[in-house]
């Protein structure tokens, strides 16, 4: 047995001893490098084999069992795969520089506050927001152009004055109701007086409650986003969302905060009217028609804060006329205020309907003579706006504003048709502005519409629309039938003359005391004739 494994032993010596001396040392590594080469190649030969025979075997179960592939997503792959060509911006909107520039800062920081601190750390794409900015910009030019489209004279010198007054009214009859009674709060009363005297009309859940108020802001821009959008951006909701919000909390909510802050409305009046110069008489009813004595306080302040620089100034040669004159009408203006305040703090504006009543007859005023007196149309307007009948009033002015402002430009075209010039324009604007004052109170798209026979509305009508220029008078007929109506109904005129409002007028204007009477030619009761220097027609 040991013989056996000795011979074992040394015949595989030999043999090693033989493969070393014959093929050198390192053979050894060369054939177990080998058998590793042929091991690892067949390995690599068979799973290929096996995953081509795999993949077949389930390109087979594909067609047998799933849907093709749809056409559609191969396509948006490979348009995905392409190079994107830049998106390019044109920074004009309305085409004026002096708009463009402010809206661009606006578009700017939208995009910045509002989708780039946090589209940012998703993608580093711009592609995204230059869609953003392209349909913003977009809507923008759609809306400058329809803009364009929209005759904004009558809204502005109209409209939008009608709306700031009857808000003036608001406020300042929800502070006379405070000062009746002082448990009331003043947002409550103001919106208490807005209800009685807009009738239909109250906006204290869109004012005092932001989430509503941004609700309001939200459907008004998808109102606005249906008008200016092209239907395809429209009907993407995520960019229709998107730009929604832009414009409602980045755009129209401050806008609506800034204007509604007391200390910038405060500024831009003061912008607006620092290179005009003040009316005299404008200035001075004002100080007599408030019932505020604070104001009148600050004016006062006012007024003796530049006379005391106009009395420490080194006067010489021929400006010390000039500061003369400007000393005594401050002088004037103050004592027009301690004597306001005086009266105002002393009750005499209570006294002045127990003065009234102890008269037995006030003075009567004619309706000719109260629409053409500011103090007295100022009264009548208070009355009539309270009334729900400011539409008749603001129609008999319009209407006198456009009788004056036509004639004035006859004249005009035919002093240039005596030059041989031809006044086109000019014309076609006397024709804009009749049928402004057409379609503001008398159309059936006005609103409030004042309320005259439809036969006459039509045949005014019809006037308009024959070729030719409106006359001056072409108003005439109806303007007659409003006076009429506001100097004949109960509702107005007559029940003017026995409220409150019209003892505070005659107060205004002196005449209460001691007046003088004759017989009136439009009422019962007595026309006053004693007309103070105060009383301009």
């Amino acid at each position: 047995m040991l013989a056996a494994s000795l011979s074992v032993w040394g015949w595989g010596g030999l043999g090693v001893v033989l493969f070393l001396i014959t093929f050198g040392p390192f053979a050894i590594f060369y054939l177990a490098f080998y058998i590793c080469c042929v091991v690892g190649g067949g390995f690599a030969v068979t799973l290929l084999f096996g995953k081509t025979n795999s993949e077949r075997h389930l390109e087979k179960c594909e067609h047998s069992y799933l849907p093709a592939t749809q056409t559609g997503i191969l396509k948006t792959l490979d348009e995905m795969r392409l190079e994107q060509k830049p998106i390019k911006i044109d920074r004009r909107l309305t085409g004026s520089n002096y708009i463009d520039e402010p809206l661009q800062q606006v578009i700017q920081f939208a995009l910045r506050d509002y989708i780039q601190y946090w589209y940012y750390t998703l993608s580093e794409d711009e592609s995204f927001l230059l869609e953003i900015r392209q349909t913003v910009q977009n809507a923008l030019v759609q809306f400058s152009t329809r803009s364009k489209e929209v005759d904004w004279q009558p809204y502005f010198t109209t409209r939008l004055v009608d709306d700031f007054a009857t808000h003036l009214r608001v406020f300042r009859k929800a502070q006379d109701r405070l000062e009746r009674d002082l448990s009331e709060e003043m947002v409550e009363s103001f919106f208490e007086a807005e209800v009685e005297m807009e009738r239909s009309v109250c906006r204290d859940v869109v004012c005092t409650s932001l989430k509503d108020e941004e609700g309001f802001l939200r459907d008004l821009c998808e109102v606005l986003l249906y008008l200016l959008l092209p239907p395809g951006d429209f009907h993407n909701k995520n960019m229709r969302y998107f730009l929604r919000e832009i414009l409602a909390r980045g755009v129209l909510l401050p806008l609506v905060n800034q204007l509604s802050d007391p200390d910038y409305i405060n500024q831009f009046v003061i912008w607006m009217i620092r290179d005009s110069s003040c009316n005299y008489e404008a200035f001075m009813n004002i100080l007599k028609l408030t019932d505020k004595v604070s104001e009148l306080e600050a004016v006062k302040d006012k007024a003796l804060e530049e006379l005391q620089y106009l009395r420490s100034l080194d006067t010489a040669g021929d400006d010390i006329n000039v500061i003369k004159n400007q000393i005594n009408s401050l002088l004037f203006v103050k004592k027009v205020c301690e004597t306001r305040i005086q009266r105002l703090q002393s009750g005499k504006e209570v006294d002045t309907l127990k003065l009234a009543a102890n008269l037995g007859k006030l003075c009567i005023i004619p309706l000719e003579h109260v629409l053409v007196h500011n103090i007295a149309l100022q009264f009548f307007m208070d009355y009539m706006q309270a009334a729900g009948a400011q539409a008749e009033l603001f129609f008999w002015l319009t209407v006198e504003g456009y009788r004056v402002t036509a004639q004035q430009q006859l004249e005009v075209m035919e002093g240039w048709q005596k030059d041989g010039k031809k006044g086109g324009s000019t014309q076609g604007l006397l024709k804009a502005a009749a049928l402004g004052v057409y379609e503001q109170y008398l159309s059936d798209k006005a609103s409030p519409r004042v309320q005259v026979d439809e036969v006459s509305v039509v045949k005014l009508r019809e006037k308009l629309q024959k070729e030719g220029d409106p006359t001056p008078e072409i108003f005439d007929e109806i303007q007659r039938k409003v006076y009429d109506m506001m100097l004949r109904d109960e509702r107005y005129y007559p029940s003017f003359r026995q409220s409150p409002l019209y003892i505070r007028m005659l107060a205004e204007l002196d005449m209460l005391k001691e007046p003088s009477y004759r017989g009136s030619d439009d009422g019962d009761g007595d026309e006053c004739v004693c007309f103070k220097s105060s009383w301009r027609t």
